[in-house]
């Protein structure tokens, strides 16, 4: 009985799969793609989760990023690459670049900042790229993602082999995967 109602179940799932966010990687994005960021950590509740922007740091899993948007509120933030640099993307708005402090103080910290704010002193800004994959890496390294931040959701670091930054726990190695941004929207994100 069972492998008969199986049997039958079959086809209603067959399309199920086409709805799902595609990990998979595909085509190399171009040099002037717009993209989000999809965390990948098969197993974990944070696989397939959306790059959220706010309060000068990035999450996922962030209930609402607050942003102040051209074309209505955001779900998760856009991105793009330039000359190394990592950009929130913004079609009105003033720039946002992000960076990431792999020092011994900073333990991978991965922020952004406004304008012609500064980094902090170690913070690095033109060592992001795409990989093969469209994986993202901050000179070759990976990302954390630790649980236990604001509202639920889990701040994103860059991997320096310290296992809790800033004393964080119960951090998973994650990939980010860039998916190409079909309708980009602009956005300030909050400091």
């Amino acid at each position: 009985m069972f492998f008969k109602n199986l049997a039958l179940a079959a086809p209603l799932f067959a399309g199920a799969s086409t709805a799902l966010p595609q990990a998979a990687p595909g085509a190399k994005l171009s040099p002037d793609a717009k993209f989000s960021l999809m965390a990948l950590r098969s197993g974990s509740e944070v696989h397939f989760a959306s790059f959220e922007a706010a309060k000068g740091s990035v999450f996922v899993k962030l209930p609402s990023q607050n942003a102040s948007c051209d074309a209505g509120a955001a779900d998760h933030a856009t991105f793009y690459l330039q000359d190394g640099g990592l950009y929130l993307y913004a079609a009105s708005a003033t720039p946002q670049q992000l960076y990431a402090d792999r020092s011994g103080m900073g333990q991978g910290k991965l922020g952004y900042t406004t304008g012609a704010q500064p980094a902090p002193s170690n913070g690095e800004r033109t060592s992001f790229a795409l990989d093969e994959n469209n994986d993202l890496t901050v000179n070759g390294a990976g990302f954390l993602a630790c649980p236990n931040s604001i509202d639920g959701a889990w701040s994103v670091w860059v991997s320096t082999g310290v296992e809790k930054p800033a004393g964080n726990q119960g951090c998973l190695g994650i990939s980010a995967r860039a998916v190409e941004a079909a309708n980009p929207n602009g956005c300030l994100y909050t400091q």
